[in-house]
C-alpha cells in the first residue's frame, strides 16, 4: 500500500513574519483616514490627502514585490531542504 506524505503545519519563521508585515502595512497606513485627511502640506499643488494615497500605491507595489521575492526564496530553500532530507542527508550537510 502506498504511503500518503504527511502535510505538516505551516511554520512561522522570521521571513514569513516580514512577508506578513509587508502585506499588512499598506492596510494599516490607509485605514487610518483621520491621520491624512487634510490639505496641507501640498505637493506641486496636490493636497496631502491625494498625494499621500498615491504615494502608498508606489510603496504598496514595492512591498508586495518584496514579499513575493521573499516568499519565492523561502519556498526554494524549503524545497532544497526537503530534497536533501529525502535523499538521506542531514538537511543541508553536503559533502
Amino acid at each position: 500500500m502506498s504511503e500518503v506524505p504527511e502535510v505538516g503545519r505551516p511554520v512561522v519563521t522570521p521571513v514569513r513574519v516580514v512577508i506578513a508585515l509587508c502585506l499588512i502595512a499598506p492596510f494599516v497606513a490607509l485605514l487610518q483616514v483621520s491621520t491624512y485627511a487634510k490639505i496641507d502640506p501640498t505637493f506641486i499643488g496636490i493636497p496631502f490627502f491625494y498625494w499621500y494615497q498615491m504615494l502608498w500605491v508606489v510603496i504598496s507595489t514595492a512591498l508586495t514585490m518584496t514579499a513575493y521575492k521573499l516568499w519565492r526564496r523561502d519556498e526554494r530553500a524549503r524545497a532544497a531542504a526537503a530534497t536533501s532530507t529525502a535523499a538521506g542527508g542531514k538537511g543541508g550537510d553536503v559533502r
